[in-house]
């Protein structure tokens, strides 16, 4: 047939296109709104961490070593620093170097420039990080789960990385790296990388052989303890939630088979967990061979480890082949959902993801209708906007229906066939969507004629909205709930209904499908008989306390309290705070329980709440 790519790439802004005569497209990087740095001229290949953690003072001081790749030999060294306080630099050629630090930009922090001698094949930073550095997170005993000695961990998505290290903090430029840490006696430290153990003067030391975007460089210290699930996954916790953190995530090991006989073999070595304070801002951070998890998915009856099969998609869709720029950042999470629950399908069954598919959809469709029409695209336009600001359930969602979509024109064993060799070929690589879709068309729809001709890349990729032809999802066991809902409403008990063997995934459709005004008797019948205000399950909790929030239910305005003092994961704050924001009192209200939260949690989170609560105004 008559190739597509024409039709493609006149889709695409001319500002997004790099040279298509290879796809290793490394040397001739997309360019980066987000970052200073100035990867074509001098590029950081391999990154050196010499850090000691001083948590009495909340602060990393140590070095960094860069090591260069210079294309242009006259061209100054540029990186992204936010905060950091620069003592000084040294060339490999011998001598210090003069430096210049900018004005501190808003969003992107300041731009460092180094001047390079001509012998110099790295420079050496001296520096320490300040009260400044959005990424690391210093947690006071108390506001961990054990309580016994303090915490920290770092967060550098999208591009916070830049808070505690100086680097060229953009996903399109990957590095090695290493890393010695020293801390204090009786804190254990880990890291997105290999654990070398510790030298002989008791620093933990790590290295990272394969290339990672900045964002995945991770460190997290604290009291820890480790339990092995296989031979080559584990997990890491606090001592008095490590065993139940091992049972909860036993399936882990099956879920790396699965993806492995999906789509290639899993290339990081291990995949371990660790189980990070309530304040970390998500769910779960990919960061290679270390996946950072929320405790709220601890829930008992292994019913929330779907994010595990996220994070662990992401070794292949996100970490392996990773979004060349924010603007492409569907291709990482878009390819993840899709990649989850094709391993959800193979490890818990068909219904299970169909129940996950349908929820899903709901959350976007519900999301869809608040965000401003650029946000719904799903390759959005990022000029003058901060990263943070494109980060919402479209490049989730939308971005995997749009496989599913692309799945149901071509076949499922076609499909796949696809996509292992878009991971296998672009393996280690940063990508555009102007890369995507030059593979989709040569190597994929140009063999679907029909199928080519049924998928409207212009409705999905740059129009707002879902297009007509999203997929749906059907599932017996939400129907079943459903009718449940039915007959509460026409007045049967609570106490009547059949909710025998429910999981979450039932009860969130049960939660998300209530009338939307409900009497004070009506909560206290269901809270009643279900005891939702008690529950230990976070997804329900939240999906609950949203619901009393709008009708005012003030029997849960404890737990709404707690809740909000407790849990720092942004999926469950902002609901809850944004439903009570809806009113005067409800805003007031909020204002009181955020004053108190607020230094419990991390900068990802404030950053968005700050702006919902309008915090900083007159208040």
């Amino acid at each position: 047939m008559r190739s597509l790519l024409p039709a493609l790439l006149a889709l695409l802004p001319l500002a997004s296109c790099t040279s298509m005569n290879s796809h290793h497209a490394a040397a001739e990087p997309a360019r980066d709104l987000h970052s200073f740095g100035e990867p074509a001229r001098v590029r950081v290949r391999h990154v050196s961490l010499d850090l000691e953690l001083d948590f009495a003072r909340r602060c990393a001081a140590g070095s960094v070593r860069l090591d260069l790749e210079r294309t242009d030999r006259s061209a100054p060294l540029v990186l992204d620093s936010e905060s950091l306080e620069i003592l000084g630099v040294v060339g490999s050629a011998g001598g210090t170097r003069a430096h210049r630090l900018a004005g501190r930009d808003p969003a992107l922090g300041s731009r460092l420039e180094i001047e390079l001698a001509p012998g110099d094949t790295s420079v050496t930073i001296r520096y320490r990080t300040t009260a400044g550095a959005q990424a690391m997170q210093w947690l006071e005993p108390e506001q961990t789960s054990g309580g016994r000695r303090p915490f920290l961990f770092t967060q550098g998505q999208s591009i916070l990385t830049r808070s505690w290290i100086p680097l060229q903090d953009s996903p399109g430029v990957r590095v090695t790296y290493e890393a010695t840490v020293r801390a204090p006696q009786g804190l254990v430290a880990v890291m997105s990388a290999e654990q070398l153990g510790r030298d002989e003067r008791g620093a933990w030391r790590f290295r990272m052989s394969e290339p990672i975007p900045p964002y995945l460089i991770a460190l997290a210290c604290g009291d820890l303890e480790f339990r092995e699930l296989s031979a080559r996954t584990g997990v890491w916790a606090e001592p008095g939630i490590v065993e139940g953190a091992r049972d909860e995530l036993v399936d882990t090991e099956n879920m790396v088979q699965q993806a492995e006989a999906l789509f290639g073999a899993y290339r990081w070595g291990r995949y371990d967990l660790v189980i990070l304070p309530p304040s970390f801002p998500f769910g779960g951070m990919e960061n290679p061979r270390l996946t950072f998890a929320t405790p709220t998915i601890l829930a008992g009856d292994r019913s929330l480890v779907g994010l595990v099969a996220h994070e662990l998609a992401h070794s292949w869709s996100g970490n392996l082949v990773t979004n060349a720029t924010w603007r492409d950042f569907w291709l990482n999470e878009g390819f993840t959902v899709y990649f989850e629950q094709r391993i959800m399908e193979r490890v818990f069954g068909a219904e299970r993801s169909a129940m996950e598919k349908v929820l899903a959809r709901r959350d976007l469709e519900l999301e869809l209708a608040e965000l401003a029409p650029w946000q719904q695209v799903l390759h959005c336009d990022l000029a003058g906007h901060h990263p943070d600001d494109g980060f919402s359930a479209v490049p989730y969602e939308k971005g995997a229906l749009f496989l599913r979509r692309i799945e149901q024109l071509v076949g499922r064993d076609e499909f796949d066939r696809f996509l292992r060799a878009w991971f296998d070929g672009h393996a280690f690589e940063s990508v555009t969507t102007e890369e995507f879709l030059v593979s989709l068309d040569r190597d994929l729809l140009a063999r679907h004629p029909d199928a080519a001709g049924q998928l409207d890349l212009q409705a999905w990729l740059y129009a707002p909205g879902l297009p007509a032809d999203a997929p749906r999802t059907e599932s017996t066991l939400l129907a079943a709930v459903d009718r449940e809902v039915g007959r509460w409403s026409l007045s049967t008990p609570a106490s009547e209904l059949d909710t025998r063997g429910w999981v979450t995934q039932q009860w969130l459709r049960f939660l998300d499908t209530l009338p939307d005004e409900l009497r004070v008797t009506q909560l206290a019948e269901l809270d009643r008989t279900f005891r939702f205000t008690q529950s230990g399950n976070s997804e329900i909790l939240c999906a609950w306390l949203v619901i009393c929030a709008h009708n005012r239910y003030g029997a849960a305005d404890k737990a709404t309290a707690e809740f909000l003092l407790r849990v720092g994961r942004r999926k469950f704050l902002k609901p809850i705070y944004a439903e009570l924001a809806k009113t005067p009192e409800g805003l007031r209200r909020a204002k009181e329980i955020y004053a108190l939260a607020r230094p419990r949690y991390h900068a990802v989170a404030t950053r968005t709440l700050d702006e919902l609560l309008q915090w900083g105004h007159a208040r």
